[in-house]
């Protein structure tokens, strides 16, 4: 399973235009369908005099789950396109809300389609683009005479270490990258009266 992907930093714009229509785009860093409707919403209300506000997302690591809205549009014009850019630049956890104001001239569906496809190539070319890790979270339980063993491991694999007690009993909770995660959890167990799980 690939433990990277892309995604944007922060909030970008673009914008677009194409005989007298104007299209802005704004690309977001998004994790829910939560944060999506409110998103929407919020640009819904403040661009609330916009012929179409048309959007498109991809969620998850894996990029499986996504939606496409034309908003009115004719189907397939533009969601599509804005998907297909997101889609173009391998990006997740990313939704791209593209607001046309009508100029008056009917664009047709191929220039309807190629707007909707400039506009989120603009927000896209706005956004910082940076590569995340997919981490998995183990917890580890041994007792404090192990305390020296189980130490050097993690100094060496460098997992993040986001609690600890050391009592008689101890534990630790580490943060790392799923493709190292299997190294880390075999050389905690070569210690004897170490246990691992996953948190």
């Amino acid at each position: 399973m690939q433990d990277s992907y892309l995604t944007i930093k922060a909030s970008a714009k673009g914008e677009y235009s194409e005989k007298r229509s104007k299209f802005l785009a704004f690309a977001f860093h998004v994790e829910t369908t939560d944060e999506i409707k409110d998103l929407v919403s919020q640009i819904e209300r403040e661009y609330y005099d916009a012929r179409h506000v048309c959007y498109a997302y991809m969620l998850g690591h894996q990029r499986e789950q996504y939606r496409t809205v034309d908003n009115g549009e004719p189907s397939g014009t533009a969601g599509k396109p804005i998907l297909g850019q997101i889609n173009k630049n391998e990006l997740t956890d990313i939704l791209i809300i593209v607001v046309r104001y009508f100029g008056g001239i009917k664009l047709g569906t191929s220039g309807l389609t190629n707007a909707y496809k400039q506009a989120a190539i603009e927000a896209i070319a706005n956004s910082e683009i940076e590569e995340r890790t997919v981490d998995c979270i183990i917890k580890v339980h041994f007792e404090y005479t192990l305390m020296n063993d189980v130490m050097r491991v993690v100094k060496e694999l460098n997992p993040k270490v986001l609690s600890q007690d050391f009592q008689i009993d101890c534990s630790l909770r580490l943060q790392i990258r799923m493709g190292d995660s299997e190294s880390l959890t075999n050389r905690l167990k070569l210690i004897r009266g170490v246990s691992t799980e996953l948190d």
